[in-house]
C-alpha cells in the first residue's frame, strides 16, 4: 500500500457525480496482487538473466511486453507473456486480496447493467485469472494488453473503452478507476475524469498525475439509483482527499 504522508487528510465531503460510463484498470484498482507480481518478475528476472529489482523499478503500469521490449527483446512476444501471466493466478493466488469496496461496487454494477468495462495492462490470461479464481465480477467489455499496440501511458487502450461501451462521443462523461501515474495520464488524455487509488504509489504520485479525485480505495465509492429516465452511472464519492 502506498504511503499515506501526514499532510494528507482523507475527509473531503462527499460528491455526488452522473457518468455514462465507467472504466477500471485492474491491478492496485481493483485486487491488490503485489506479492505475486514480485514472485511474478523474480521468475522472469531469473529467465532473462536481469535482475528482479531492476524490473519492479519500472514495471508497474506497465504492459509486460512493453518492458520485456527494453530488457530482454527476444522474450517481447505474446505467447511468453501469454504464458508467464497465465501461471500467475494459478500459482499465487493466495497472494492476491480483493482492494477494499471493490466486490460490492463491481456486483452493484452487474446487478444494474450499468455501463463498464476493465482496462489494464496485464494480458487476457492474467485479468482472467484473478476474476476466476478471486470470484470477482467479469464485465461484458474487457480491454487487455493485447488489444492495442500501445500500452499506457498511451491513452489509447481508454479510448478503446469507451468505444466498446459506445461513449466515444467526447460528450460522454466517463470515470476512469486507476492507481498508476501513467494510467492516470492515459484516462486524462482519453478525454475521462479519473479518480486515483493509493494503493502502489505515494500521494504525491498519484496527484502529480492530475486526476480528479484521490482515495485510499474503494470504501467510499458506491453507486446510487439514477434520477427516473437517466441512463449511465450515478456515483457517491466519497473519502477523498483534502488537497493542502
Amino acid at each position: 500500500m502506498g504511503s499515506i504522508e501526514a499532510n494528507y487528510s482523507f475527509t473531503a465531503p462527499t460528491e455526488t457525480v452522473h457518468f455514462d460510463g465507467l472504466l477500471f484498470d485492474m491491478d492496485g484498482t481493483i485486487i491488490e496482487s503485489t506479492p505475486a507480481v514480485i514472485k511474478h518478475w523474480e521468475a522472469i528476472g531469473k529467465d532473462i538473466g536481469v535482475d528482479p529489482q531492476v524490473i519492479l523499478e519500472t514495471s508497474h503500469g506497465r504492459r509486460s511486453i512493453d518492458v520485456l521490449k527494453i530488457l530482454a527483446p527476444e522474450k517481447a512476444n505474446w505467447e511468453y507473456v501469454q504464458h508467464m501471466e497465465g501461471l500467475l493466478p494459478k500459482h499465487y493466488a493466495s497472494d492476491a486480496l480483493e482492494v477494499p469496496g471493490a466486490r460490492p461496487l463491481l456486483t452493484s454494477l452487474i446487478y444494474r447493467s450499468s455501463p463498464w468495462a476493465i482496462v489494464t495492462s496485464g494480458s487476457y490470461p492474467l485479468v482472467s485469472g484473478w476474476l476466476g479464481v478471486l470470484d470477482l465480477p467479469h464485465p461484458e467489455h474487457l480491454i487487455t494488453a493485447e488489444s492495442v499496440e500501445n500500452g499506457k501511458p498511451d491513452p489509447t487502450c481508454y479510448k478503446l473503452g469507451r468505444e466498446r461501451l459506445g461513449l466515444s462521443d467526447p460528450s460522454k462523461k466517463l470515470l476512469v478507476f486507476e492507481d498508476s501515474p501513467a494510467g492516470i495520464r492515459a484516462g486524462k488524455e482519453a478525454g475521462c475524469m479519473v479518480l486515483g487509488l493509493v494503493t502502489s504509489h505515494t500521494v504525491e504520485q498519484v496527484l502529480s498525475a492530475e486526476p480528479d479525485w484521490v482515495v485510499m480505495d474503494l470504501t467510499g465509492v458506491k453507486l446510487v439509483p439514477n434520477e427516473d429516465g437517466k441512463g449511465g452511472v450515478t456515483l457517491e464519492i466519497g473519502g477523498a482527499v483534502v488537497r493542502p
